[in-house]
């Protein structure tokens, strides 16, 4: 049987079915070649021998971006209609017209990108479609790429040649039944399966912990975040970004000097290394009202909280009462704390620019000669953490695949905290000095459950997650005993914080500041300066920089927080809620829609941000220095300028 002769004998229509969508997978896998081979010379450092692993990767990707693509025609491929009419020449016709239409303009999209590439240094994405639509002088940019790509316009020709001689290679047949209704039968529950598969394939995943694949998501594929654009593909990059909000290239500061003397997220190394390894733990939800320590002041000086062991270790430390998230997602806590980059407008790992390049502690430290490593007990990959990591810089990771013991798993996210703590420190200690590691935790999470040996032993106060929090605050106390044992305990800088802020009960959690109201911790146990109560404001993003001064660097670095140890400190907070960006600077808490201040609030006099001054409002510097922030922010997103160059 020849398979590419219009005569050949029909088959059945599911056969038919997943032979297009095979079709289309070789398609997409030979363009990745293609734009591999077309710029090879920007991937100098990838190994030839590395890419069948980024091919496969790519899989996933592509199965992700056809299927939604493909949606309309497989919802008409599939209904249970009159077989009389669903094989009638005119609705096959029509079925490879939708067919060919839709994925003629996911070819397109890709093979633009075998010399866009050249130009934005990226996969294009809906955005930065959005960004071309007003550009006046598009035509003669294509007639002028015609002309100077013309065998890139050749080959988006010959492929979709090739599509649609090749659809036709095979065609569906009729089904036999004597009684229709059998047909509709099976029909109905084919559309049900396709679509509960195309669901999975979309998301990438069947896992309820598994969110959405995102760009970031390709980065567990390589070996470096450059290799990225390998492993996408042009449709899923834009159809997975369609309709979210850009980054905007804000003009407040015309002039870049002008910008850069308002405010400038360039820090310079000052000292050597002091060879202090650094341990940080990022604890789920850990809503900064489930610490006693941190709320003296709540149920008339009364409330205890759920965490004995961090109240105990906060009167050994350096504590921040004020201290605040810049996201309120597991994943916007990564970038921010481990790489001083706020979640605003987009998270980092979900946007468009998620392979931008960027500076973090683990490639800051690992400079400084210090092995670097991430501990999450879930799945592999869950949340995009295990690809960000490689962004990041960090040389290993550690995850449920690592631990390799299933019997500590919780049956929902992963391994429960006390068991894969233990094994944090153990990894630890096989470590070569100085090391840099950070920690993600995951049993303060829904469904807020404890192991059965545990059930009933912490307050389970007024939510259900409180008695997760105490869990895990006793994880981090067996921890702590298990490490003061080891050779590098006192030599070691920890600090603690969380994801986002949670659930809450009392009534000055619930506003809009105190939905981001976490602790920030920083504990080293041979240091008796590093103690005390510090009440100024503090956030995710001053993490990095308050790291890599108390431990010393020579290396200049991108980051948007800053130095909580450095005295005179121009202190701010800035995320973003409700389309708007939320500023916090001395007593009073500023919104901005990207246009214009919108509300303003006196949070110490005002807690429950009743009355908006903003009619009233005159502190020009604060607002000043809001707009640079932005401006920065959003100009270096847009230009892949968040590293010293």
């Amino acid at each position: 049987m020849k398979l590419f002769n219009s005569n050949n004998k029909k088959h059945n229509e599911y056969i038919v079915m997943i032979y297009r969508i095979l079709l289309l997978m070789v398609i997409y896998s030979a363009l990745r070649l293609f734009f591999w081979w077309f710029n090879k010379g920007y991937f100098p450092n990838t190994d030839p021998a590395s890419l069948p692993k980024m091919f496969r990767g790519g899989l996933k990707f592509d199965i992700s971006a056809l299927m939604m693509l493909n949606l309309v025609y497989l919802l008409f491929y599939t209904l249970p209609l009159p077989p009389k009419w669903k094989f009638s020449k005119a609705y096959q016709k029509g079925l490879k017209t939708i067919f060919v239409t839709l994925n003629t303009m996911g070819i397109a999209a890709a093979c633009t990108d075998l010399i866009y590439f050249r130009f934005i240094h990226r996969r294009t994405t809906y955005n930065i479609l959005e960004s071309l639509k007003n550009e006046e002088n598009m035509g003669r940019l294509w007639v002028q790429f015609f002309f100077d790509y013309w065998y890139v316009f050749l080959l988006f020709f010959a492929i979709i040649a090739f599509m649609v001689y090749a659809y036709s290679a095979i065609k569906p047949k009729a089904p036999q039944y004597k009684k229709n209704i059998f047909y509709y039968i099976q029909s109905t529950v084919v559309l049900a399966l396709i679509g509960g598969l195309s669901i999975v394939a979309i998301r990438g995943g069947y896992r309820h912990s598994t969110r959405p694949i995102n760009m970031s998501n390709a980065g567990k594929y390589t070996n470096n975040p450059e290799e990225m654009v390998i492993v996408l593909n042009s449709p899923f990059s834009i159809l997975r970004n369609w309709g979210k909000s850009n980054y905007t290239d804000y003009k407040f500061y015309p002039d870049k000097k002008a910008l850069e003397a308002a405010y400038s997220p360039i820090h310079h190394g000052t000292k050597e290394n002091n060879q202090k390894n650094v341990v940080i733990f990022i604890l789920e939800s850990f809503n900064r009202e489930y610490l006693g320590a941190f709320n003296k002041d709540l149920d008339n000086g009364q409330y205890k909280g759920y965490t004995p062991f961090l109240d105990s270790l906060v009167q050994h430390s350096l504590m921040f009462p004020n201290a605040y998230a810049n996201g309120c997602k597991s994943i916007e806590a990564m970038p921010s704390v481990i790489a001083s980059i706020p979640s605003l407008v987009l998270p980092y790992i979900s946007s468009d620019h998620a392979a931008n390049s960027i500076n973090s502690l683990a490639s800051v430290l690992g400079k400084e000669g210090y092995q670097t490593a991430y501990f999450h007990g879930a799945q592999n990959g869950s949340m995009g953490f295990q690809s960000f990591s490689k962004i990041a810089g960090f040389n290993q990771y550690f995850g449920r695949t690592e631990y390799n013991n299933d019997k500590d798993y919780d049956g929902i996210w992963g391994i429960w905290d006390e068991p894969f703590f233990q094994y944090y420190c153990r990894e630890m200690s096989k470590m070569e000095k100085p090391f840099y590691t950070t920690l993600f935790s995951l049993s303060s999470h829904h469904p807020f459950k404890v192991p059965e040996k545990y059930e009933g032993v912490f307050p389970k106060g007024n939510l259900p997650v409180h008695q997760c929090v105490g869990y895990t605050d006793n994880a981090l106390r067996e921890f702590f005993k298990a490490a003061s044992k080891t050779d590098w305990y006192k030599n070691t800088l920890f600090v603690l914080t969380a994801d986002h802020s949670s659930s809450s009960v009392h009534p000055e959690y619930k506003t809009s500041i105190n939905r981001f109201a976490i602790p920030i911790i920083f504990y080293s146990p041979s240091d008796t300066t590093l103690v005390g109560v510090d009440s100024t404001l503090a956030e995710q993003i001053d993490i990095m920089p308050t790291v890599l001064d108390y431990v010393g660097t020579k290396q200049d670095y991108v980051a948007f927080g800053q130095d909580l140890l450095k005295e005179n400190k121009r202190k701010y907070i800035i995320n973003y809620t409700n389309d708007t960006y939320q500023f916090m600077s001395n007593d009073t808490v500023a919104y901005f829609d990207g246009q214009k201040l919108i509300s303003v609030y006196n949070f110490k006099k005002d807690p429950h941000l009743k009355q908006n001054l903003v009619e009233s409002y005159d502190n020009e510097e604060a607002y000043s220095l809001l707009k640079a922030i932005v401006q920065q922010y959003n100009s270096r997103m847009i230009e892949n300028d968040l590293t010293i160059k």
